[in-house]
C-alpha cells in the first residue's frame, strides 16, 4: 500500500522519538492484563497502550471469531484520543515477535492510515540500545478522527467461501501442531481449513525478534503460487497478520485477511 518501509530499528526510532506517536501493544492470551501491567511498569518514552481485547477488538458475537475487528468509527476516535490522525507517523511495539503490534499496523493500513510502522525487535531491541523506559503515562492532544468507513483487504465467511471456489490459496498461520490438528488448546475444534497449507507466524523473525530479511521472507515463502489470491487466518486473525506483515516484506501487497480465522470457522461448524 506504501513505499516506505513497514519496519524501523531501534536505533532510529530513537532518533526520532519526539517525531512520532509510539504505541505499545504488549498482551498475553493466558493472562490479558499482563500486557498493561507490564506497560505501567516501564515503556517507551511517550508511548501509548492500546489492549488486545478492549481496543484492538469488537465485542463477542456467535459469530466472527474470538477476536472481532471494531467497528471503524470505534477504532478511530481511539486513535484520535490518543492524538493520531490519518497521516500521524505511528511506531507499534511488543515484545512477541509482533504478534500483537503487527494486528494494530495491520489494522491502520487497512483504514487508510498513511505512516504506521513496527518496531524491528520489539520491546528487546529498544532495551538493547540502553535506552530508557518510562513509567509516565503521556498526555494526548485530541484530534478529529480519520472518517474510515471500512477495512480494506479482508473478508468474512461469505468472502472466504468465495475466494476459495475461485482458486484462493489459504494459509493457516498457526503453530504446526494446531493447523494439523494434534493439539488444540484454545477453539473448540482442531484442525485446519481444507486446502490450507501452513507457514506458522513464527518465522517470520529471528531469534531476538527482528523480521528476516526480504530475501529470506521470500524463499520462505516461495511455495506459494504467485498468480493466486492467498488469503491468510490464524485462530482470531491476530498473528495472522504477522504473516501478512512478511508477504509485503516479500513482495506481495494483496493478501488478504479471513478476520475471524480458525475461531470464525468453527462457529459455523457448530451452528
Amino acid at each position: 500500500m506504501h513505499d516506505y518501509s513497514p519496519l524501523i530499528s531501534a536505533e532510529e526510532l530513537k532518533n526520532r522519538l519526539a517525531d512520532v506517536t509510539v504505541v505499545d501493544c504488549r498482551f498475553s492470551l493466558l493472562d490479558p492484563d499482563a500486557g498493561q501491567q507490564a506497560y505501567t511498569e516501564g515503556h517507551i518514552p511517550g508511548a501509548h497502550y492500546l489492549h488486545l481485547n478492549r481496543d484492538l477488538s469488537g465485542p463477542l458475537a456467535e459469530h466472527g471469531g474470538r477476536h472481532p475487528l471494531p467497528e471503524p468509527a470505534l477504532f478511530t476516535a481511539r486513535l484520535a484520543a490518543l492524538g493520531i490522525s490519518r497521516d500521524t507517523a505511528v511506531v507499534a511495539y511488543d515484545d512477541s515477535g509482533f504478534a500483537f503490534a503487527a494486528r494494530l499496523w495491520w489494522m491502520m493500513r487497512a483504514l487508510g492510515f498513511t505512516n504506521v510502522q513496527l518496531l524491528d525487535g520489539g520491546l528487546a531491541a529498544w532495551k538493547k540500545l540502553s535506552a530508557a523506559l518510562s513509567t509516565e503515562e503521556p498526555d494526548a492532544l485530541v484530534v478529529e478522527a480519520h472518517d474510515a468507513v471500512e477495512y480494506a483487504g479482508c473478508v468474512n465467511i461469505d468472502g472466504l467461501r468465495e475466494a476459495q471456489a475461485e482458486g484462493a490459496v489459504l494459509i493457516d498461520s498457526r503453530e504446526e501442531k494446531r493447523y494439523l490438528g494434534i493439539e488444540e488448546p484454545i477453539d473448540p475444534v482442531a484442525g485446519h481449513i481444507p486446502g490450507a497449507v501452513n507457514y506458522p507466524w513464527q518465522e517470520v523473525s529471528d531469534e531476538q525478534g527482528k523480521a528476516l530479511p526480504a530475501a529470506a521472507q521470500s524463499a520462505r515463502l516461495a511455495g506459494l503460487e504467485t498468480d493466486r489470491e492467498l488469503l491468510v487466518y490464524c485462530g482470531s486473525g491476530v498473528t495472522a497478520c504477522v504473516n501478512l506483515l512478511a508477504l509485503q516484506l516479500a513482495g506481495r501487497d494483496d493478501a488478504r485477511l479471513y478476520a475471524g480465522s480458525w475461531s470464525d470457522w468453527c462457529s459455523w461448524l457448530e451452528s
